[in-house]
């Protein structure tokens, strides 16, 4: 099973939470090893400029669209 989820600090670790769906899944208990595989995530900047104004005649006046 996959799952995304976000690292967390904890002293000079890195640590992630397991979706509690998986540990049922799994029926993992604490103390148990398990396998990993670790795969960095791309992250999406779809929205980022939400608000932006559209370009206009002027802006490529001023050397902003070259």
């Amino acid at each position: 099973m996959e799952a995304v989820v976000k690292t967390r600090s904890i002293g000079g670790s890195l640590v992630v939470t397991l979706p509690s769906e998986i540990v049922k899944l799994e029926d993992l208990k604490e103390g148990e090893y398990v396998e990993i595989k670790v795969k960095k995530r791309k992250r999406d900047y779809f929205g980022a400029l939400k608000g932006m104004g559209s370009f206009k005649e002027e802006d490529k006046a001023r050397g902003q669209l070259d």
